[in-house]
């Protein structure tokens, strides 16, 4: 059956023909699915991995777009394909335009990063940078295809490319006939849609499980909803996933067919791209490790025990300056590391005596500089290793404030998780009427010079932490110094047009970076576990 070109919603038997039919293997090959042995004994489960990133592309998008472009009229051929993307969709389109020999336009954002851009272009397609954002290009996509009578591709939200996707589910059942649960990644819903419906024809049995990433998790908004819904806004973290509105169609298979969901945070996804690489030898990009991320956490949440679990390992195609920030997460994300905020004497002999009360527990991390306004005490921010498996924070806290050491649990506070840690030591000796700001900061030629032509210029800048992590959007912590200019500095806010939270009262930030003239609003010196900052 010719999905292609079918505009209502397909049945259940017509999927599973298509799939069947689909020609997917002219250019897609069959993946292996692995034991994870390491990490099946820790959580007492058979845990499999279904290896998409070893397609020729690194990503599963390959079958589903060639699926599409395959069952193209003569006619349609002959105009071309077109499509909008930064990432795995725009290379399965390239590539599927290319094997079968008809033209293919990309719409690439404007910020799209080079190895992205030169990747399609290697695979001949056109390449048109348009938009500062996916929804831009995307809608100039679409634009074009109207005046120019291209064949739009989209990336996951069409019956052809659903079916497409489905022929890893019929590759799971032969590889592995007899599994409890498959845990599939969501972000515009075509890979979960498709698994989802084969699955459900052929062996109703085995549990679909969807995962999403919290900060762009349309389908569970959905199926609150009870249809899709738009998100004000979407992480852009795990990019692969990162998808406002659900598709319609994949909607409406996911709802009948998937049968629960759970959410991870990029910590979560982060544990899960070292586990594949200590398992596998898998480098995943962050959307690629959803799927385990999810069967890690769901896991634990329900305790699960003795089963057979497969996840699919999507793509690989990660930008390799954000391993820096998987590496400095991972640790967090399995619960291996706790961060926290503690005074010690400031003498000789004081470290040595705080290593000794920790025990045998590993530090990973020791910030402090000397200060001579306060000679008596000395403010640390420490990372401790711990166990896994085992929530040792409590414990150490404990164990501290046993010997006299005033602390705080950092290990929730996500301003000290990402900018904090890394600018211990600084502190202003006078009093300043200072407001401490968190952006989220684009990353896109002129960003930055936008910022400091609205801000800087007006007021002096007296902090300022920015760490890329070769993603679309940065973070950025800015203090400034008002002087009684608050609305006027709210007015600029406002015309700046970047997300902001304030932080003016964040312990971390009050602990070892405020003028020691400024009272801690939070006090210190409790074991409360702080929550995370909304950014």
């Amino acid at each position: 059956m010719a999905l292609s070109s079918l505009q209502s919603s397909p049945s259940a038997e017509d999927y599973l023909t298509a799939a069947l039919k689909a020609p997917v293997y002219q250019v897609a090959q069959i993946t292996p699915l692995q034991e994870m042995k390491k990490i099946s004994e820790r959580f007492d489960n058979v845990i499999l991995v279904k290896r998409e990133d070893l397609q020729l592309m690194h990503s599963f998008k390959l079958r589903g777009a060639y699926n599409m472009i395959a069952g193209l009229s003569a006619q349609q051929r002959a105009n071309g394909v077109i499509t909008a993307s930064a990432g795995n969709h725009a290379q399965g389109v390239a590539l599927s335009a290319s094997r079968i020999g008809i033209p293919a336009l990309i719409v690439m954002p404007l910020a799209t990063a080079d190895i992205k851009v030169d990747a399609v272009r290697r695979l001949q397609a056109e390449v048109l940078l348009y938009g500062v954002n996916f929804d831009e290009a995307k809608a100039k996509a679409i634009e074009i295809a109207h005046q120019e009578g291209y064949t739009y591709v989209p990336p996951f939200d069409h019956p052809a490319v659903i079916a497409g996707q489905a022929t890893i589910a019929m590759e799971l059942l032969q590889q592995a006939p007899h599994l409890d649960r498959i845990f599939v990644p969501v972000g515009g819903g075509g890979l979960i849609a498709g698994v989802a419906i084969l699955i459900k024809q052929l062996m109703p049995e085995i549990k679909i499980i969807a995962v999403e990433a919290e900060d762009a998790a349309c389908l569970k908004a959905a199926l609150a909803a009870g249809y899709p819904v738009d998100l004000p806004s979407v992480g852009l973290f795990a990019e692969g996933v990162a998808v406002k509105r659900i598709g319609d169609e994949s909607f409406r298979l996911c709802q009948k067919y998937v049968d629960d969901i759970i959410t991870v945070n990029s910590d979560n996804i982060c544990a899960a791209i070292k586990d594949l690489f200590e398992e596998v030898r898998a480098i995943a990009e962050p959307a690629g490790a959803v799927a385990l991320a999810g069967l890690k956490k769901y896991v634990q949440q329900h305790d699960i025990k003795g089963e057979r679990l497969a996840h699919i390992l999507t793509g690989a195609n990660i930008n390799f300056h954000g391993l820096r920030y998987v590496s400095e997460r991972c640790e967090l994300g399995e619960q291996r590391e706790a961060l926290f905020a503690v005074t010690i004497p400031e003498q000789q002999g004081s470290f040595l005596r705080f290593c000794q009360v920790l025990g045998k527990r590993s530090v990973t991390e020791f910030n402090y500089r000397y200060s001579d306004i306060n000679s008596e005490q000395a403010r640390i921010f420490v990372g401790v290793r711990l166990s896994y498996g085992v929530d040792e924070s409590a414990d150490i806290v404990a164990d501290l404030q046993q010997a006299d050491y005033d602390v705080t649990d950092l290990s929730h506070d996500e301003m000290a998780r990402l900018h904090v840690r890394y600018m211990v030591g600084g502190r202003p000796s006078k009093p300043l009427n200072e407001r401490l700001l968190s952006f989220v900061f684009p990353e896109s030629p002129g960003a930055l010079l936008k910022f400091l032509q609205t801000l800087g210029s007006y007021w002096n800048i007296t902090l300022f932490h920015y760490r890329s992590h070769g993603t679309d959007y940065g973070r950025v912590l800015a203090a400034f110094e008002l002087s009684g200019s608050e609305a006027l500095f709210e007015q600029h806010l406002a015309a700046l047009g970047y997300e902001y939270y304030d932080e003016t009262n964040n312990t971390s930030f009050q602990f070892f970076l405020a003028p020691h003239s400024q009272l801690l609003t939070a006090h210190i010196g409790n074991s409360q576990q702080l929550p995370e900052c909304s950014n």
